[in-house]
Order: structure tokens, then C-alpha cells, then sequence
């Protein structure tokens, strides 16, 4: 809360409000560009990791992207569907489905390599105040995740 205890319910003092409306705003920025590759934000986000990894539990990959089972589910399904993963039980322990990146998937890389560059522009932040903005970002959710 920023501000004296008087104006606690002030919404300009929260601030959690200006994370929550510049999470919309900057997402809304993505959109133009997915949509030319058919990939939500979520897809998007999800397939970065995959690119990253190849492979990956359900259950790390919702750690990773701070998403629960149930919201993961539905997109994981889609992107099976468009033949840019698998899903199927570990070998080794089948309560783990494991998501697996395909060369259709692998391929789509090459058209979002463009898209951080694009959206990036659109933000106004010099790279030093971008720099310092994901770091107080990570420096929070770090701190969430400890307690």
C-alpha cells in the first residue's frame, strides 16, 4: 500500500492494482502478434518453456508458469490438437503426464523469434528500466513464493 493509513482503500494506493492493469495492458500487446502464429498468450508462454526444456512435466511446467493443473490442461489439450506437442504418462511414474515438444512446435519457433523484439518497442522502457522492472517483478514473486 502506498500512502497513509487514511487512504488504504484508495484504488491509486494499491499496488496491486497497477500490476494487475499493466499485466492486461502488456499482454494486449502480444495479441496482435499471436494471432498471426494462432498461439494464445498461454500457448505462447507454455511453448517458451517447451523450447527451452523439449520436455517437461505437467506438474513443472504449471511450477514454472505459476498455473494450476486445471488452467494447464485445456491449453495442453489445444496445442495437441494442432500438433505442436504430446502429452503422455511417464514410464516411470504414470501420475506424471509428460509434455513433449514436436518439430511442428520446434518449427514455430522461427516465427516467434520476432515477437519480444515487437513487443518490447510497444512497452517505452529503456533497456536499463526493463531491466530493473523484471528484476523488482521476479524479486516479488520470489519472495510470494517463500511464504
Amino acid at each position: 500500500m502506498i500512502g497513509g493509513e487514511t487512504d488504504a482503500l484508495k484504488l491509486e494506493n494499491q499496488i496491486c492494482f497497477p500490476l494487475y492493469a499493466c499485466s492486461r495492458a502488456v499482454i494486449k500487446q502480444y495479441h496482435p502478434c499471436l494471432d498471426q502464429i494462432g498461439l494464445t498468450y498461454t500457448q505462447y508462454v507454455t511453448m517458451m518453456v517447451l523450447w527451452d526444456e523439449r520436455q517437461i512435466s505437467v506438474r513443472d511446467l504449471g511450477k514454472r508458469l505459476y498455473l494450476d493443473s486445471g488452467t494447464l490442461t485445456p491449453v495442453l489439450k489445444s496445442m495437441e490438437s494442432k500438433g505442436y506437442v504430446t502429452r503422455q504418462r511417464s514410464e516411470q511414474d504414470e501420475r506424471l503426464l509428460i509434455i513433449s515438444l514436436t518439430d511442428a512446435g520446434e518449427a514455430l519457433r522461427g516465427n516467434a523469434a520476432v515477437i519480444p523484439e515487437q513487443v518490447g518497442c510497444r512497452l517505452g522502457l529503456s533497456a536499463e528500466d526493463a531491466v530493473k522492472l523484471y528484476k523488482l517483478l521476479y524479486q516479488v514473486l520470489g519472495t510470494l513464493d517463500a511464504s
